[in-house]
């Protein structure tokens, strides 16, 4: 069984970064009721990256989520989208370029999985364009790569929750913005649809050459799939970078306070997070010799 280093490439919130991403947060604080989530934060997506949020409870991936995608409007500092203060630009042309999928979303009652599905279209609708055979295609696509065609004359109250999570998807997916934000994507889908949603957003960044950013927490899958991945704790940026850089022992503990072993994924080579068995060390347990654990 191959040992992680324990080395960690670390890169604090204020280090010098290129500023030519497309989507950015510089120096926010956010904040819900004036109480702070995260101050003097900042971040760079990179272009073309499939970048995963990290981090325990109430640490403020969803919130800064919220901030990139223009839902949350910093109580200081600027989100920057083509290097432009995303609050001060048109909501069309945000949606034409950017695509979120939210933590919680709550379907119109009685509207059906095709007509839910082409609503992701409406930043491409205008005074002069209006539904076109395009649009069609791109539902009916948008809808096969989340399993979900066989559901367009369905009622969207009426499916499972893992159902409506992947009509969801499909909504965004079709509304073909070069950026996607997704906020669990995977809440309420079984091991078998969770892998299947990681592939095809996977399969965005490689194919299409789509930025991705997505809050995940499950860390294995985030360390699996993501090209860069940001730690954050207490609103704060612990670490980023690629997976196989910052990924260690030392790194689960300080964020997620728990002692576990980091071993290479037999799959894929990338970091697996084993958490210490408790239960199995008080019984007395052995634990391999040739794996890195955080003391």
């Amino acid at each position: 069984m191959s040992t992680r280093s324990a080395h960690s490439t670390r890169h604090t919130p204020d280090s010098k970064r290129s500023s030519v991403n497309r989507l950015s947060a510089d120096n926010v604080t956010l904040a819900y009721d004036q109480r702070v989530i995260a101050e003097q934060l900042s971040v760079q997506i990179p272009d073309r990256s499939f970048t995963v949020i990290v981090g325990p409870n109430a640490c403020g991936k969803s919130t800064l989520l919220r901030a990139l995608s223009r839902m949350l409007k910093p109580s200081q500092g600027r989100v920057l989208l083509d290097g432009q203060a995303i609050q001060s630009l048109p909501a069309k042309q945000v949606a034409r370029t950017l695509g979120l999928l939210p933590q919680s979303s709550v379907a119109p009652d009685g509207i059906t999985v095709g007509d839910l599905v082409g609503r992701g279209r409406y930043p491409h609708q205008g005074i002069l364009r209006q539904w076109s055979a395009e649009d069609e295609r791109v539902v009916r696509e948008a809808m096969e790569q989340t399993g979900v065609a066989e559901l367009a004359g369905r009622y969207v109250d009426e499916l499972s929750g893992g159902q409506r999570q992947r009509v969801w998807i499909a909504m965004a997916l079709a509304q073909q913005t070069p950026l996607l934000l997704l906020d669990e994507p995977t809440t309420y889908l079984d091991i078998q649809h969770q892998i299947d949603v990681l592939d095809l957003c996977a399969e965005l960044h490689e194919e299409q050459g789509r930025t991705l950013v997505a809050v995940l927490h499950d860390l294995n899958h985030a360390a699996r799939y993501a090209t860069h991945l940001i730690a954050l704790r207490g609103g704060k940026v612990i670490a980023e970078g690629a997976p196989n850089d910052i990924v260690t022992a030392e790194l689960v503990e300080e964020v997620f306070n728990l002692r576990c072993q980091v071993i290479e994924d037999p799959e894929t080579g990338t970091p697996l997070v084993v958490p210490a068995a408790r239960r199995a060390r008080g019984r007395g347990a052995g634990r391999p010799a040739a794996v890195t654990e955080a003391s």
